[in-house]
């Protein structure tokens, strides 16, 4: 298994040049800072308002968190439904929970009409219970989605496994209108889309200082009227918000393909994207070509402020997962990554 992005590698044949860097001091109505999902859809909603937009990408649109991410196009965060409840009340958690809702429809909207080749797939949300506590989380989040009139079904430990090939979960609740996808392939896709419709992108073109209205790379500057950051993981010298946010670490890694027997094996009715309910979570599903995408990691490299590139995390992942699926014991992941959230 070889420390390589995945994502990347589907890059590979992919007709998509690199913009040039911004090389001159420049005036726009609106410079967009980042270019991954949330930078693109920024520009998405301005393309027809008859405003100059320009956006700046210190890598290649997609590139930094967007292009690790494993693409599960799903409301959930680090915190279920239940604990939104918990945290904000029912009325902000439904507040919450419908903006990436909204978010999900455009980006899939986008998809459809555009017609961008990034392995879009619906796929149902899986939440699975492990142990007596995953289960009372399972029900609890149940009856969090009744409350809020979201839509659910419920399985218990007999039930789970007519939809998932193991006996290792003690239930899981069910919900649709999510998708998995390759986010660098949908955010190079979008980069055509937005070129298109006359926005300038500048790829390689990281904004070292902001002063006023204006934003300046090594190279260049834009002077606009509205600046929208959209970038993750901010330096304090740009925003002092970099100082309140920490950083968790996890891992992925992909496997060979699968054959329908095997697919069938673990998803015996439909395709789902998965995750567990302890705390530190496992996650999985399958791309279009069949692979296997899970991550997962420990508590020690979670929270460490120092990026752990090592294999020993994920291995440990993938050996966990096996013992649920020993069905799959001889499968073979090629790729691993690990990536910020």
């Amino acid at each position: 298994m070889i420390l390589q992005n995945w994502w990347f590698t589907t890059l590979l044949g992919i007709d998509s040049p690199l913009q040039a860097p911004l090389t001159k001091d420049i005036k726009a109505d609106i410079v967009i800072v980042g270019a991954g999902v949330a930078g693109l859809a920024a520009a998405y909603y301005f393309r027809n308002k008859g405003l100059q937009v320009v956006i700046l990408e210190k890598n290649i649109c997609g590139g930094s968190s967007s292009g690790k991410s494993a693409g599960f196009l799903t409301p959930d965060s680090e915190l279920e439904l239940s604990q939104l409840i918990r945290r904000f009340g029912p009325r902000g958690a439904k507040d919450l929970w419908n903006v990436p809702l909204k978010g999900i429809e455009i980006m899939k909207t986008a998809v459809q009409e555009h017609q961008i080749q990034c392995d879009f797939q619906v796929q149902d949300s899986l939440f699975l219970g492990i142990g007596k506590s995953g289960w009372q989380d399972i029900q609890e989040e149940m009856e969090s989605r009744k409350l809020l009139e979201f839509d659910q079904i419920l399985y218990d430990a007999v039930s789970v496994q007519k939809i998932i090939g193991t006996n290792a979960y003690s239930g899981a609740v069910r919900y649709k209108n999510t998708y998995g996808i390759d986010a660098l392939l949908y955010c190079q896709g979008m980069k055509k889309v937005l070129m298109k419709n006359g926005i300038d992108i500048y790829e390689a073109s990281e904004v070292l200082s902001i002063k006023d209205h204006t934003v300046t790379t090594h190279l260049g500057s834009v002077t606009a009227e509205q600046i929208i950051f959209c970038a993750d993981k901010l330096q304090s010298k740009l925003s002092h918000f970099a100082d309140n946010i920490y950083h968790a670490q996890t891992f992925l890694s992909i496997s060979e393909p699968l054959n329908e027997q095997m697919v069938k094996s673990i998803f015996p009715e439909d395709r789902f994207q998965c995750w567990d309910s302890t705390l530190v979570y496992s996650y999985f599903r399958l791309t279009g070509d069949n692979r296997i995408l899970l991550g997962g990691g420990d508590m020690m490299t979670t929270f460490s402020k120092n990026d752990i590139n090592s294999a020993r995390v994920i291995n440990k992942v993938i050996h966990q997962f096996k013992n649920k699926f020993p069905q799959l014991k001889d499968l073979n992941f090629i790729q691993f990554w690990p990536g910020r959230i």
